[in-house]
């Protein structure tokens, strides 16, 4: 009897590693339940957005939709805002987010990262009759960003602190603010800021300066190493064939840079 504590300890220890294991590949989990749980923009077109027919569309959704065929499961559209979407990956509620992710630092410590799939540059945007061409040009004014993206993490660092950033919860939000007069800079997307043109014709956003050049990426929970691969090497076929391509073709109006096209990793 004096071996039953250590031996039943030994069982709880050996059951805590089953258990941990049994939930440490994603990958196969998915293919076991034959679908993927994929986190996309619905407010943030040409990437994503609802349909006249009250359907997702954009790159990251057909993105999304070739991960997905490719993997050989359904897809589970999971419509997301940029302000939660690590919070659903983290909570299980998505298995990958595609949703204009990029890499920052921040970002790596709690979530993997797959090679890039998109050009994503982000820009200060605003009238014509604002003069700003770089981060010191902010001084006193107020600029509009959708909380949670690189944006508002790259103006908080970057704007002096006379500048009044305005978060807004989505990029509808932002988009209203702008048309509406309440905000007459915005941080954005390049492709984002060029649609907002289309609803705002008297207003017409002017590019001001580039904050970065950035891509996106698909984003996973840490400790997924197979899931990893498979998403990669999804994402190195379709850049070889050309189905990336022809996906940022279609909703960019640009090719795929060639940098990109040829780095995969």
């Amino acid at each position: 009897m004096k071996f039953a504590k250590p031996v039943l300890a030994a069982s709880f220890g050996l059951l805590s590693v089953f258990t941990v294991n049994a939930h440490a590949d994603a990958l196969a989990d998915i293919q076991k339940a034959g679908v993927v749980k994929i986190a996309v923009p619905q407010d943030f077109a040409p990437f994503g957005s609802v349909n006249a027919d009250l359907q997702l569309q954009g790159l990251d959704i057909d993105v999304a939709k070739l991960i997905a065929q490719k993997m050989g499961v359904k897809v589970q559209l999971v419509p997301v805002a940029s302000a939660n979407r690590i919070a659903y990956l983290q909570t299980h509620k998505a298995d990958l987010v595609i949703s204009t992710l990029g890499k920052n630092a921040e970002r790596e410590k709690v979530i993997d990262f797959s090679q890039a799939y998109a050009p994503y540059n982000n820009s200060v945007f605003g009238v014509a009759a604002i003069k700003v061409a770089n981060a010191a040009d902010l001084a006193g004014k107020t600029v509009g960003v959708a909380r949670g993206t690189f944006q508002d993490i790259q103006l908080t660092d970057t704007a002096p602190k006379s500048t009044t950033i305005k978060r807004y919860e989505d990029n509808n939000a932002m988009i209203s603010a702008y048309v509406s007069g309440q905000v007459q800079l915005v941080g954005t997307g390049d492709f984002v800021a060029y649609a907002l043109g289309e609803k705002a014709p008297d207003n017409k956003p002017v590019l001001k300066y580039i904050i970065n050049e950035s891509s996106c990426s698909v984003g996973l929970n840490k400790g997924e190493p197979a899931l990893l691969a498979k998403v990669n090497e999804v994402i190195t076929a379709a850049k070889k064939n050309g189905e990336i391509n022809a996906i940022v073709k279609k909703w960019l109006n640009v090719p795929l840079p060639q940098k990109m096209a040829t780095t995969f990793q």
